[in-house]
């Protein structure tokens, strides 16, 4: 039977931006759907949760149900699996998500731009302590400096542009790595798209040895 991904975008952005992610994941003889949601006009986290959570559900096409999330949609996939009940089994990867908070974020809300940020902002300016759900969680963060917040933010160390490599680095997480991409160049990736589809085939990156 085969393996459901469900692609959760990132701020500022729509569905149709996992497009061409959506593509590799499919190649790979994964079910794959986008998740869409208006990160800036939601009314709130909880109904938003809920309904990716609906979607997290075992069904006849497929009993497992991975979740991929870029950036912000890493911090929603985490906050919707931190209680499994009831959800299918399978993994979380997370590309260039500030598992630990953003310097961006909160260099953006101290400028102003709080309201930009949507109803969101907490999560992305404050982030996870740790990662103790059930899932297995891989990460994969950009060094390629190219954005924005790397202007409004003063981050610090390797970034893409927009997050920090030590932000990402969740304690808990089951494995990490690094690829050459900006922060909304991993979903372009074709590096950021094999190690993904590495992790949810079999729980590590290539290039790490078997755990």
């Amino acid at each position: 039977m085969p393996e459901r991904v469900v692609l959760l975008h990132g701020l500022w952005m729509r569905g149709f931006a996992m497009g061409l992610l959506q593509h590799r994941l499919a190649e790979a003889d994964f079910m794959v759907e986008r998740f869409d949601y208006l990160s800036v006009g939601e009314s709130g986290p909880k109904a938003l949760i809920e309904r990716l959570r609906q979607r997290l559900m075992p069904s006849e096409e497929a009993e497992v149900v991975h979740i991929v999330g870029h950036s912000l949609g890493g911090l929603l996939a985490l906050r919707a699996c931190e209680n499994d009940a009831g959800l299918a089994p399978g993994r979380i990867v997370c590309m260039g998500s500030p598992l630990l908070g953003s310097a961006a974020a909160r260099g953006f809300a101290q400028l102003g731009g709080e309201a930009l940020l949507g109803p969101y902002h907490g999560l992305l300016e404050q982030g996870f302590e740790s990662w103790t759900g059930p899932r297995e969680l891989g990460v994969i963060a950009g060094r390629m400096r190219l954005g924005l917040g790397a202007v409004v933010g003063q981050l610090q160390g390797e970034h893409d542009g927009s997050v920090a490599i030590a932000e990402t680095l969740l304690p808990g997480l089951t494995a990490h790595c690094v690829v050459e991409a900006s922060h909304t160049g991993l979903i372009m990736s074709a590096d950021a798209a094999r190690q993904a589809i590495q992790f949810l085939r079999h729980g590590q990156f290539l290039g790490e040895e078997p755990g």
